[in-house]
């Protein structure tokens, strides 16, 4: 049997060293020497120890950055629930290793921190594609902005922290049903004449032509899609 790729050797041994010893008295010498590999080897896939907690904030904020750019005005809150179930599913796929390493950082302030950090960095990326989206300079948008970006964020971490303490069977539909809890809260923007209230706009005008002869071009107008 082949081992382990370097990478998934170094985390394993680092886990249990932080469980054997503590994360303080782990070296990264000591992970390395655990792992089979030497101190290069090391980091080559690991800036430092708590890198080897936090491996793939940089990749999932830039998953999120892509599937965000590839919306349109009008479907970028299906952007935003995808993106938050791309990060939901990284975890779940991680299965034990994301179990271990969140019981970890409940343990160690250093790392609480930086897991903090983390999900500022989240936040502040959702919180600019909103306001984007929102097209809206206003303090009152930008604040709106802030308090829906912050909601995503909760409802992620609510759905992604009862999986992790084994209280979700099914955290992806959870997470579907708390993204809509929070899109609920925030609708969409009007954009105009028509978009106020959800309902439907009558305009009046006068023509020199018969009612008639009207009828099947405001047919036309008002069965065409909004936005067109």
């Amino acid at each position: 049997m082949s081992k382990p790729p370097a990478r998934i050797r170094l985390a394993d041994a680092a886990l249990a060293l932080f469980d054997e010893r503590g994360y303080e008295q782990t070296t990264v010498d000591d992970i390395a020497e655990r792992a089979g590999v030497g101190r290069t080897t090391f980091f080559r896939h690991y800036g430092s120890k708590e890198a080897v907690i936090f491996p793939d904030h940089d990749r999932l904020l830039d998953l999120i950055r892509d599937r965000l750019a590839t919306s349109s005005h009008s479907t970028a809150l299906v952007a935003v629930s995808d993106a938050v179930r791309l990060v939901l599913l990284h975890y779940i796929d991680e299965g034990d290793l994301a179990r271990r390493r969140y019981a970890l950082t409940s343990k160690v302030a250093v790392l609480r921190d930086r897991e903090i950090a983390s999900v500022a960095r989240y936040q502040r990326l959702f919180r600019e594609f909103i306001a984007e989206w929102m097209g809206d300079p206003t303090a009152r948008a930008s604040l709106r902005a802030e308090l829906m970006a912050a909601s995503v964020v909760a409802a992620h971490n609510h759905v992604l922290r009862r999986w992790l303490r084994g209280e979700s069977a099914d955290p992806v539909t959870e997470l579907d049903e708390a993204m809509r809890e929070v899109l609920d809260l925030f609708p969409a923007p009007s954009t105009g004449v028509g978009a106020l209230d959800g309902g439907t706009t009558v305009i009046a005008f006068r023509s020199g032509q018969h009612l008639e002869a009207l009828l099947p071009s405001l047919r036309r107008v008002m069965e065409s899609p909004p936005g067109r």
